[in-house]
């Protein structure tokens, strides 16, 4: 090495690991900024926010592992921020937006977009919600998703809220619902389909929720397809 290199500049490892759990919190942001579209009217936008703070969640913990974050930083719980931040993106945001973007009977709205709030933040709170292979049991609260779908089908009001109050109910049925980052059984292929899902879903807001066709078909079969790979699981608690 040449001694004539100026040295390399890293931040203290307590430093980068609390920049971890700002990362996380960067969540709550997004979280607010989806709220704000929402209250316009801008479900686009809202979905946009949302999907930011998805790769948040996505990506934070492999951070907060390969740092250290819980060993250096134990005044901070993670696993509660990360609770918090989900709370919000997964099943707020999306409770409002389910309530008060027309998707319902009007007589409705309110008690079922409170249904998704009480119920998803139990979920939340439940120290069993994954199995120790690390699927989901039941509904995983993915409100953002449903609503994501609702939006995006344009269902009959009497139909959209027979779904809604289906998924709160599944969310204390324990049935296996699969993660499609840390499950090993079949991860290529859940993988593959969680990139593809993706692809599709930023294709249809870049046509303000109202995409061809083939791209609405294609997205309800990957749905299908991530609730049914759960029951192929081969390790059970």
């Amino acid at each position: 090495m040449d001694l004539t290199d100026p040295p390399q500049k890293t931040l203290p490892p307590h430093a980068a690991a609390f920049a971890v759990h700002i990362f996380t919190a960067c969540g709550a942001a997004c979280a607010l900024l989806a709220l704000l579209a929402a209250v316009r009217g801008e479900w686009t936008t809202m979905f946009v926010w949302l999907g930011v703070a998805l790769i948040i969640d996505g990506i934070d913990g492999t951070f907060a592992r390969k740092l250290r974050v819980a060993e250096l930083l134990p005044r901070w719980s993670g696993d509660v921020l990360d609770l918090v931040v989900d709370i919000l993106n997964y099943v707020f945001v999306p409770a409002y937006a389910i309530a008060a973007g027309g998707l319902l009977p009007p007589a409705l709205a309110t008690p079922l977009g409170s249904l998704i709030a009480i119920t998803g933040t139990l979920y939340f709170a439940d120290r069993l919600m994954k199995t120790p292979d690390h699927y989901f049991r039941g509904f995983p609260a993915l409100w953002n998703v449903a609503a994501f779908y609702l939006f995006l089908l344009h269902l009959p009001h009497w139909l959209a809220a027979l779904l809604v109050a289906a998924l709160a109910a599944l969310t204390f049925v324990p049935f296996p619902f699969v993660h499609p980052i840390r499950i090993p059984h079949m991860r290529e292929a859940t993988v593959a389909a969680l990139v593809l899902w993706a692809l599709l879903a930023i294709l249809a807001l870049t046509d303000n929720l109202n995409p061809g066709f083939w791209t609405v078909t294609a997205l309800c079969l990957l749905a299908v397809y991530f609730v049914g790979v759960g029951f192929l699981r081969r390790q059970h608690p």
